[in-house]
C-alpha cells in the first residue's frame, strides 16, 4: 500500500499523466454511457436499421453545431407527429358518421438555404369508407398555398417535391423556392410557417395521424451518413469496442508473453530453444498481412480478429527483452533462498519471478493500447471490421467508400479520426508517465 500510494503521488507530479488519465476516464465514462443508453441489441438494429428506421433524417448531413460558425445558416431537420401531441388535434363530430379533424403544426422557418425535402406520413384507421384530407400552408406573408387533396389510405406518403400537381399550380418545377420565398423575388421569407391539415372521416371509429418531417441541410451533434444513420450512434459505441479491443489485447498479450518468457527462462533447455525459435519465426512474419488473410476467407468476427491479434502477438521481441530481465532475477539471493527450502517451480515462476515485472508491465500495458485500437480501425479501414458491430474505423470506411473527402463531407472523416487521435495521445500520455514512475533510471534523468 505505501509503495502503491509512493506510485501516485509521483504520478501526480507529472501534467501528461493528469492529462492522460483524464482522458482515459472520459473515454470510459463514455463507453459505460454508451452501454446504459443504448443497449447492445439497439445499437445494432439501429446501426443495420434503413429507411424504416432512419427515415426522419437527411443523408449526408452535417452536424446542427456547423451553423455557429456560418454567417449563412442552414436548415435543421426535424420532424413532429400528432400522436405524441407535437401536432396540434382536433376532432369536431358533425354528425353520427361524419367527422372533421383538424392538425395544425407552426414552425419558425429562419434559414438561408431551402430544405432538401417536406414529408407527409399519413395513417388513417377506417373498415369501409376512406378518409380524405387537404393540405395547406400558411406563410409568414399571409398567403395561403393549398399543397394537396388526398383520399387516404392505411399509410401513404406524400412527398412536397414530387407531387406535379403542385407544381403545376405554383408554375414552377423547384417547390420549395416557390412556397419559401415571395413570389417574384430570390431570397427566402423567413418567419412562421403554420401547416393546416384537415381531414374528414365517414364511419364512427375512423381516424387520422400524421408525421410532419423536414430534411434540412443539417442534423443533430454528429451528422448523418448515406444510409440516413445518426453518427452519434457509431461514435459512441466505437469507444466500448475500441477499449475492449486495445485493454483485452494489450493485457492479453503482454500476460501471455511474461509468462512464457519467465517458463523458457527457468525451465532452459529445450523449452527455451522452442520458445526462442517460435519468436524468431513469427519476428518474420507478416503480421498486418495474417490479419487480412483471416477477415477475408475465414471470419471478420471482432473475437476472431482479436484472438489472432493476441497469438500473433504474444512471440514478439518482448520476450527476449522479459528473458533478459528474467536470466538476472533468477540468479537473485531470494530465488536461491526459495530454492534451498524446497520451493517447487511454479511456485517460484509464478510468485517470485513474475510479480518483479509487474512494474514494467503496467506502463506497457497502457502504452501499447493505443496501438491495438489503431490496428483495429485499420482493418476496419480496409472493410475487414466486423460488419455487425458500429465502430470508429467502419464511420471511416463507409466515408471513404461515399466520396466523403471529394463531396465535402468532411464531418464524416474528422469525427472518428479526432477521437482515434484523442484515444491514442490519452494512452500514451499515461503511459510515458507510468514508466518514468516504474523506472527509476528514467525517473533520475
Amino acid at each position: 500500500m505505501n509503495a502503491l500510494k509512493s506510485s501516485l503521488q509521483n504520478l501526480a507530479k507529472y501534467p501528461s499523466a493528469i492529462m492522460g488519465l483524464l482522458v482515459v476516464l472520459l473515454l470510459v465514462a463514455t463507453a459505460i454511457y454508451a452501454m446504459i443508453k443504448i443497449p447492445y441489441s439497439e445499437a445494432i438494429r439501429l446501426w443495420r436499421g434503413g429507411e424504416d428506421v432512419w427515415y426522419q433524417n437527411p443523408k449526408f448531413a452535417p452536424p446542427a453545431w456547423i451553423n455557429a460558425f456560418s454567417s449563412k445558416k442552414y436548415a435543421e431537420s426535424f420532424s413532429v407527429r400528432s400522436t405524441d401531441g407535437g401536432i396540434q388535434k382536433m376532432v369536431a363530430p358533425n354528425s353520427e358518421e361524419v367527422s372533421t379533424i383538424t392538425m395544425e403544426y407552426t414552425f419558425d422557418y429562419s434559414y438561408d438555404y431551402l430544405p432538401q425535402e417536406m414529408l407527409l406520413y399519413i395513417t388513417s384507421k377506417y373498415q369501409q369508407k376512406q378518409p380524405f384530407i387537404s393540405v395547406e400552408l400558411l406563410t409568414p406573408d399571409g398567403r395561403k398555398v393549398r399543397i394537396t387533396n388526398i383520399s387516404l389510405g392505411d399509410r401513404i406518403t406524400y412527398r412536397f417535391s414530387q407531387d406535379q400537381k403542385l407544381m403545376t399550380r405554383l408554375r414552377t418545377e423547384d417547390v420549395f423556392s416557390a412556397l419559401f420565398s415571395v413570389p417574384d423575388a430570390t431570397e427566402i421569407l423567413k418567419g412562421k410557417y403554420q401547416l393546416l391539415i384537415t381531414g374528414t372521416t365517414f364511419e364512427p371509429d375512423s381516424d387520422i395521424d400524421v408525421e410532419f418531417v423536414l430534411h434540412g441541410q443539417v442534423y443533430g451533434l454528429a451528422g448523418t451518413d448515406q444510409s440516413r444513420r445518426d453518427l452519434v450512434v457509431p461514435l459512441l459505441w466505437g469507444a466500448p469496442v475500441a477499449l475492449a479491443f486495445g485493454l483485452i489485447a494489450s493485457l492479453g498479450t503482454l500476460v501471455m508473453t511474461m509468462i512464457i518468457a519467465a517458463l523458457g527462462t527457468w525451465y532452459g533447455g529445450w523449452v527455451d530453444e522452442l520458445i526462442q525459435r517460435i519468436t524468431e519465426i513469427n519476428l518474420v512474419l507478416p503480421f498486418l498481412s495474417i490479419l487480412i488473410m483471416i477477415g477475408t476467407f475465414y471470419s471478420r468476427s471482432l473475437w476472431v480478429i482479436l484472438g489472432a491479434t493476441i497469438l500473433l502477438s504474444i512471440f514478439t521481441g518482448a520476450i527476449k527483452g522479459y528473458r533478459s530481465i528474467f536470466m538476472q532475477v533468477k540468479e537473485s539471493m531470494y530465488i536461491e533462498a526459495a530454492r534451498a527450502y524446497g520451493a517447487s517451480s511454479p511456485r517460484i515462476v509464478f510468485l517470485y519471478l513474475i510479480p518483479r515485472m509487474i512494474p514494467l508491465l503496467i506502463p506497457g500495458l497502457v502504452s501499447s493500447v493505443p496501438s491495438f485500437v489503431f490496428l483495429e480501425a485499420s482493418l476496419a479501414v480496409l472493410g475487414l471490421g466486423d460488419p455487425i458491430l458500429p465502430t470508429w474505423g467502419k464511420i471511416i470506411q463507409d466515408a471513404q467508400a461515399n466520396g466523403a473527402l471529394y463531396r465535402g463531407y468532411y464531418y464524416w472523416i474528422l469525427e472518428p479520426a479526432v477521437l482515434l487521435m484523442i484515444t491514442g495521445l490519452g494512452f500514451a500520455m499515461l503511459g510515458f508517465a507510468l514508466d518514468r514512475v516504474f523506472n527509476p533510471k528514467l525517473r533520475e534523468a
